[in-house]
């Protein structure tokens, strides 16, 4: 038997990191079919989207932050203000956000993660469904991960 001997080291090294995600880039789209019909379309990329809501000031009252990528809409980020809670504006955020995805951009199905204290129940109504639950992350708290559907 051969003993190969390792060097293991830590920290931020760029270089390194975007080497090691071209290799694993390309180690999973030798291995998978999806992936290599994707190579070199425009579903392959991420694509940021984003939907703001302004107050009549011109002041931030809520937004969406997310992306498109291979038929799929990534909800990264849904906030509203204190203020304006409970006036459906989230609700029309994401719908807006989902109609974009899936006419604009020919998005099927749509994800995002919440935690326990943030939104799962919102989500429900909007017709998400859990898929995932991770119980203390972090510790004290449930992480949902959620799928909807969007045509």
């Amino acid at each position: 038997m051969v003993s190969l001997m390792f060097r293991i080291e830590t920290g931020d090294d760029k270089e390194r990191r975007d080497l090691l995600r071209r290799r694993l880039l390309d180690t999973n789209t030798a291995a998978s079919p999806v992936l290599r019909a994707l190579r070199g379309t425009p579903a392959e990329r991420e694509v940021p989207l984003q939907v703001w809501a302004l107050d009549g000031a011109g002041a931030l009252a809520g937004g969406l932050v997310g992306h498109t990528w291979a038929g799929w809409l990534h909800v990264t980020y849904l906030w509203v203000d204190d203020r304006h809670r409970g006036t459906g504006l989230g609700s029309r955020l994401l719908s807006e956000t989902e109609r974009i995805a899936r006419d604009e951009r020919g998005c099927g199905s749509a994800r995002l993660e919440t935690w326990d204290f943030q939104a799962p129940g919102f989500y429900r109504k909007q017709g998400y469904e859990v898929v995932a639950v991770i119980p203390d992350y972090p510790p004290g708290i449930t992480e949902y991960t959620l799928t909807k559907r969007l045509s």
